[in-house]
């Protein structure tokens, strides 16, 4: 009996131990991303912005389809970088700096207008669907740019993990015990638990040409809105994110 209590003792200790070692570590990694974001977002993208306006001004002088091609390809691989050196900005600082009143369902539907034609090139069809027998508005405190962002994060997430088949890609919208809650859900290749324990951290990703940072950006946005992120998921049936947030205000329609 003594050695069944020494030796649960000892498991507990090591469980303990291997917890707070993969928090350091991970929050070692968050502070470096962090740094890094912070030191170098800005100067680098001042450059991107000065190239592409060079590179408008050559489009407008170039005459043959070939060359307009090249010009196009080239705009559209600065655009990415800089929606990549604006991740990383946002991920070094996740607080809210502008608070303000957001209606959601406005938000929702402004997210969905804009990764519409998304969905309409990969075959994924977009449904929303509001739980409440009266429709109301649903009000949180936060910054609406970044709010937007993560929305916008997450769905496109969910249509590029359907662009293979197609799909429909359902955003529920309905409150629980003062909260709010928007689930998105995919009909995509879906997760492993170890994957979806990893979301949100440095540099993983399950995309072929991910960075990870559109994630771990969605993250940060919720926890500052003082809210919660839960994903489910199962390989080849599909993923499902529920964002939780507090609630101020109900109005009726």
């Amino acid at each position: 009996m003594f050695g069944i209590i020494i030796s649960t003792i000892l498991w507990e200790g090591i469980r303990t131990y291997s917890s707070i070692l993969q928090n350091l570590i991970k929050s070692e990694k968050l502070q470096m991303v962090s740094h890094l974001a912070a030191s170098i977002s800005h100067e680098v993208r001042n450059p991107l912005t000065v190239s592409r306006g060079f590179m408008q001004l050559i489009s407008a002088e170039i005459s043959t389809e070939k060359g307009k091609e090249f010009v196009s390809i080239a705009l559209k691989e600065l655009d990415r970088a800089t929606d990549i050196i604006n991740d990383y900005l946002t991920f070094a600082k996740p607080a809210i700096e502008k608070n303000e009143k957001i209606n959601i369902n406005e938000e929702i539907l402004q997210a969905i207008n804009v990764i519409s034609p998304l969905a309409t090139m990969n075959g994924v069809e977009i449904e929303q669907i509001i739980k409440d027998s009266e429709q109301k508005q649903y009000m949180t405190n936060g910054e609406r740019k970044k709010f937007q962002q993560c929305l916008i994060n997450i769905m496109k997430n969910g249509i590029e993990a359907m662009k293979s088949k197609g799909g429909k890609l359902q955003i529920h919208l309905y409150s629980s015990q003062g909260t709010v809650k928007i689930d998105i859900s995919d009909q995509g290749v879906g997760m492993s638990q170890e994957q979806i324990n990893r979301l949100g951290q440095p540099y993983f990703t399950t995309k072929e040409k991910g960075t990870g940072l559109g994630m771990m950006v969605s993250y940060s946005i919720i926890k500052g809105m003082n809210g919660t992120i839960h994903v489910s998921s199962e390989p080849r049936k599909g993923t499902s994110f529920s964002l939780a947030l507090p609630v101020f205000l109900l109005q009726k329609d």
